[in-house]
């Protein structure tokens, strides 16, 4: 989005220190950073100001900056108190000249995949912009407003949260008219403390819709559903549930793991093949027909965009490798709901043995042991050979090993006619091991 430097100034509470130029778009990371942007130093584990210079190399043309401007640079400095303060007040700048569709996207499991697939929805008949990969937090959404076209006719901006009060100040931001809940789980206990928090905070989504704006809840989950008497908002449900306003019958699941099902909403019905893989993906294609039938997008070209959608990236891949061995890799993150989904999925596969190379779920509070544990055992009973990497809490019926090679030497001797899903929290960063197998 171009952007006139003097305004960003104005929005931030700073003063512009340069020429009066435009910007097109942010950026946080000088290595990522495109021509013309403006450069965002964010102070965290590392200072950004220390990348001022790089990012101007790179192309940056104006900067904000919460340290006197560098002497020598030849780009726009902007000042300001806080620089991760002033990115947001970046976002809200931008906002201010996008059309009422912005759709907010939220939920312990399921967000950036439900993003994915109702950014393919919209793409269909606006033009769309939506948030890379899980760009998700107070830096991440301010970037997603402020890097989409100057043409732009709809955002989906996901939105996550580690504890109370933060999606409603990324709502200050974003502003959606429109807010989609996938699922209330257990999920960064650690952080939230109990389950009825979690709900607390995700709810605050719905709470910020204007009462014009359409809340979509999932009926299958009643502290979702239950997020209705929450806002003033219209509400559309989605789910496996026949009374749901948008549901599904006649699910298949193919060879390549990838669903099929008759979508039945408010607008008609049709027949969808989705493109994403695993059949708890259903759910998620229904939450973003919802929200897209709600925005205007007609039932029929729905078939299309949920055919075409791409999840991001380390979500549910299918390589099959020149050996003949099949890798389902799902390494981008874990928690017991998608791990459940994703051990269903690996035992969908027509494969003489199956494996899981497992990594730890993290965040998940005082009953981590036994959420682990149950995941092992779910393995076991869908025949599924479990191999823990670095992480014990697996217990007795995983083979357990340290290291990234050490799990690939595990699976020595594997090859044509067997499978094996990838999976681990974030910080296991176990696409490794998929990267090693294919």
């Amino acid at each position: 989005m171009h952007m006139q430097v003097s305004e960003i100034a104005d929005a931030v509470g700073g003063q512009m220190v340069g020429p009066a130029i435009t910007v097109d778009g942010a950026a946080i990371d000088s290595r990522a950073l495109s021509p013309g942007q403006l450069f965002v130093p964010i102070v965290a584990e590392r200072n950004g100001h220390d990348y001022i210079e790089s990012a101007v190399a790179a192309g940056a043309t104006a900067y904000l900056t919460s340290e006197p401007p560098r002497a020598g640079v030849d780009a726009t400095a902007v000042t300001c108190d806080d620089t991760a303060a002033a990115l947001a007040s970046v976002g809200r700048l931008v906002r201010r000249t996008l059309p009422e569709r912005v759709v907010g996207v939220t939920g312990s499991v399921g967000k950036t995949s439900t993003k994915d697939l109702l950014a393919g929805l919209l793409a269909t008949t606006f033009v769309t912009a939506a948030s890379e990969k899980s760009f998700n937090n107070e830096l991440g959404l301010p970037l997603t407003l402020a890097n989409a076209p100057d043409d732009t006719e709809a955002v989906v901006a996901e939105m996550g949260a580690r504890g109370i009060g933060h999606i409603a100040y990324l709502c200050s931001i974003a502003q959606p008219t429109v807010g989609i809940v996938t699922r209330v789980e257990g999920v960064h206990l650690e952080l939230f403390g109990n389950i009825e928090a979690v709900a607390r905070a995700k709810g605050e989504l719905v709470e910020s819709l204007p009462a014009d704006g359409l809340a979509v809840l999932n009926a299958d989950h009643k502290s979702v559903i239950a997020m209705a008497a929450r806002t003033s908002a219209k509400v559309l449900s989605y789910g496996m549930t026949p009374s749901a306003d948008v549901s599904a019958t006649d699910i298949r699941v193919d060879a390549q793991l990838r669903a099929s099902f008759r979508l039945h909403t408010p607008w008609g019905s049709t027949d969808v093949h989705l493109g994403a893989r695993g059949e708890h993906q259903v759910s998620n294609a229904l939450a973003a027909a919802a929200a897209a039938g709600g925005l205007g997008v007609p039932v029929e070209a729905m078939a299309d965009g949920l055919a075409g959608a791409a999840l991001s990236g380390l979500r549910m891949e299918l390589i099959t490798t020149d050996s003949g061995l099949v890798v389902l890799n799902d390494s981008y993150n874990a928690n017991p709901t998608s791990m459940s989904a994703a051990l269903r999925s690996l035992a969908a596969l027509d494969a003489r043995r199956r494996f899981a190379v497992l990594g730890t779920m993290a965040e998940l509070g005082d009953d981590s042991a036994g959420e682990h544990e149950a995941i092992a055992l779910e393995a076991q009973s869908l025949g599924v050979e479990v191999i823990a990497v670095d992480e014990p809490l697996y217990g007795t019926t995983a083979q357990h090993v340290s290291g990234i090679d050490a799990a690939v030497a595990a699976l020595d001797g594997v090859g044509d006619g067997d499978a094996v899903l990838v999976k681990g929290s974030r910080v296991a960063a176990l696409e490794r091991v998929a990267d090693a197998l294919s």
